[in-house]
């Protein structure tokens, strides 16, 4: 690594084994980029290759991409955009935007034994782990006893279950289903916005400064948005449900089922049990309402055919 002559602006010179230590990739990355046209050809001086801040600086932009999840491939149509004139500051915004905190929440650190107070008092290494796998936790490198806690009010409430007398497993397992169904409606919202906002800005590849600009704006307008929709409707079911719930636990077993409603029935343990090891507790739900279905079928067409002291409809027509 050199200094530039006396008197010229300080230019520093790096050779391929000095970039990789200062970039933090290996000199084989560094060279496979070159091959894929994602990093500009060195300087040749002599037999030496030699590298410049320009190439520092691309490699690190090609390593935030790469953690954000993006391609080799969408990454060089980016920079290839940026070579030609087009910008990059517009598409970073925009990168940064997308990927920025989605909520308020502050990221906390708690220990074990705080963990473990939390929760009642006693250490769980196995609802530990599983929230850790969950993301509810995050281990904190070096520091076995110290967790990072992304989201302090999902921990809170998994903590009030548990007071309330959730069994831990249990709340895991409901995490789960809630987390698939949520993913789901984000989906689908983003989905929404891309076919009536997004596809005007970032429907060509890739998109132009002016567009990305906007439509890292348009992301910022609209981030609030989903989760002002999911809190009303949740809200809205949650009433709807909730005193749906509390009428039937008032009202006698026996007595009439409102109009447009139905009354739960309780399976006993071991036929619900049985259905478990035979589907697995996921599909336990659907079976038993396939089954009944295959029943009220069966039923039905018994009650249709003609009565079999007079023969088959069919013996009779044939």
């Amino acid at each position: 690594m050199s200094p530039a002559g006396k008197g010229a602006e300080p230019r520093i010179e790096y050779r391929i084994e000095d970039l990789a230590h200062r970039s933090g990739a290996t000199v084989r990355t560094i060279r496979a980029y070159q091959d894929r046209g994602l990093l500009p050809k060195p300087e040749r001086r002599g037999r030496s290759n030699v590298y410049g801040s320009a190439h520092l600086a691309r490699l690190r932009q090609i390593a935030g991409l790469l953690d954000r999840g993006y391609t080799l491939a969408s990454i060089r149509e980016l920079l290839e955009a940026w070579d030609a004139g087009r910008g990059l500051g517009g598409v970073l915004g925009l990168v940064a935007e997308v990927h920025g905190p989605w909520t308020d929440e502050e990221t906390a650190r708690i220990t074990r034994p705080e963990l473990a107070e939390a929760f009642g008092g006693t250490a769980d290494d196995d609802a530990v782990a599983d929230a850790v796998e969950l993301g509810v936790l995050e281990s904190v490198p070096g520091r076995d006893d110290e967790f990072l806690v992304p989201s302090p009010q999902e921990l809170a409430v998994a903590a009030e279950l548990h007071a309330a007398g959730v069994p831990l497993k249990a709340i895991s397992v409901h995490l789960r289903e809630v987390r698939g169904q949520v993913e789901h409606i984000a989906a689908r919202f983003l989905e929404f916005t891309t076919e009536h906002v997004f596809d005007r800005l970032l429907g060509h590849r890739p998109p132009t400064e002016e567009d990305a600009v906007e439509a890292a704006a348009l992301v910022r307008r609209l981030r609030p948005l989903a989760q002002q929709t999911v809190d009303a409707e949740l809200a809205r079911a949650m009433r709807t449900f909730a005193t749906r719930h509390l009428r039937r636990s008032l009202s006698a077993e026996e007595g009439p089922v409102p109009a447009g409603e139905t009354r739960p029935v309780r399976l006993p343990p071991e036929t619900v049990r049985a259905v478990e090891a035979l589907v697995g507790g996921e599909n336990t739900a659907r079976f038993i309402t396939a089954a009944t279905e295959r029943e009220l079928q069966s039923r039905t067409l018994d009650a249709l055919a003609p009565n079999t002291n007079e023969g088959n409809f069919f013996d009779q027509n044939g």
